[in-house]
């Protein structure tokens, strides 16, 4: 049986992290029985060793130009992000392969080198949060967004920052070969199984910063604390002895965003928490959340994360582990 051709495109200060967490999880699904079984090739523009960000070298399998054609096309990501997009000969390569390949996707800033090509002209897309701005503003006719780990849009997939890139290489495995042999890989690889495309990079529950000013971090904790009490801006000047007006003029400045729409935010994360982790009923969750009612939460999933918060919480429902790992699993933990 021929196998699936995967080709991996790194070029210097391509970050190494992006390029392994998708060759390991391919090379473990072969060894695991996926069948047809994946070739990996790592590519560059000179087919020589690229120098990665973590000044290690690493070896490729050759030239960019060499490769005929691909299943899957995979654009690292990396600070040589930039100077990768202004290749010339490089994006011509990728729009090559891409044309005679059956999905095409980048990893982190990956995307840029897309962009760049043309690939991603009017379609959604993500990229690193911390590029996304750069990368709407440089290429108008995508459609970014910061917020998941992972976008598909047809069969142009990108996906957020760094180790986004395994999410999307086990949502290609479980396209390819199911949902068992994805969930053996990611046991395989100690990963959680498996976060969808549409969770988010950073939220307020991996965000480590917590804001500077003590007025504004005051009322981030009582919103947190009590997502269903009055939270108007109204009620959380008065609670921080200040007026609606400097607290308006506060959260934009440190958080970027008005009291309003913080709280909103920080409501449907907190319902999105629930809804994955527990299995209280919707309508109770959008009471305790502040939300009018059920139908007002899903309003507000829909708008957010673009499915109901009954296909939310169906999507983040952890398969049972299995008793004991299998031989295959236990020999690639070495």
């Amino acid at each position: 049986m021929e196998k699936r051709r995967v080709v991996v495109v790194g070029y210097d200060d391509a970050e190494l992290i992006d390029i392994a967490c998708v060759t390991s999880a391919l090379a473990l699904a072969g060894r695991l029985g996926a069948a047809p079984a994946y070739e990996v090739h790592v590519a560059a523009v000179a087919g020589t060793g690229i120098r990665c960000e973590t000044g290690l070298t690493l070896g490729v399998h050759g030239e960019l130009a060499a490769v005929r054609d691909a299943d899957t096309l995979i654009v690292s990501g990396g600070r040589g992000h930039r100077a990768a997009a202004d290749d010339a000969g490089l994006v011509r390569q990728v729009r090559r392969l891409a044309a005679r390949s059956r999905r095409v996707a980048s990893v982190c800033t990956g995307a840029t080198v897309l962009a760049e090509a043309g690939l991603l002209d009017g379609r959604r897309a993500t990229t690193h949060w911390l590029y996304a701005e750069e990368l709407a503003a440089r290429y108008p006719a995508v459609t970014v967004d910061a917020a998941p780990i992972f976008v598909r849009d047809g069969r142009v997939s990108t996906s957020g920052g760094v180790t986004a890139s395994l999410d999307l290489t086990l949502a290609f495995i479980e396209e390819d070969h199911g949902p068992e042999l994805a969930r053996r890989v990611a046991m395989g690889m100690v990963t959680y199984l498996q976060r969808p495309g549409d969770q988010a990079q950073m939220s307020m529950f991996t965000t480590a910063r917590r804001p500077g000013d003590a007025v504004v971090r005051e009322v981030v904790d009582h919103v947190l604390a009590h997502p269903g009490a009055d939270l108007s801006v109204a009620a959380l000047a008065d609670r921080a002895s200040t007026s609606p007006r400097q607290l308006t003029r506060l959260f934009r400045e440190h958080l970027g965003e008005s009291p309003a729409a913080a709280v909103r935010r920080m409501r449907i994360e907190i319902a999105a928490r629930l809804a994955a982790t527990t299995d209280r009923p919707l309508s109770q969750i959008a009471h305790g959340c502040g939300f009018a009612s059920a139908e007002s939460l899903r309003q507000a999933f829909v708008a957010r994360f673009g499915v109901s918060p009954q296909t939310f919480r169906a999507s983040r429902t952890r398969p049972r582990p299995l008793a004991v790992p299998d031989a295959g699993v236990s020999r690639a933990r070495g």
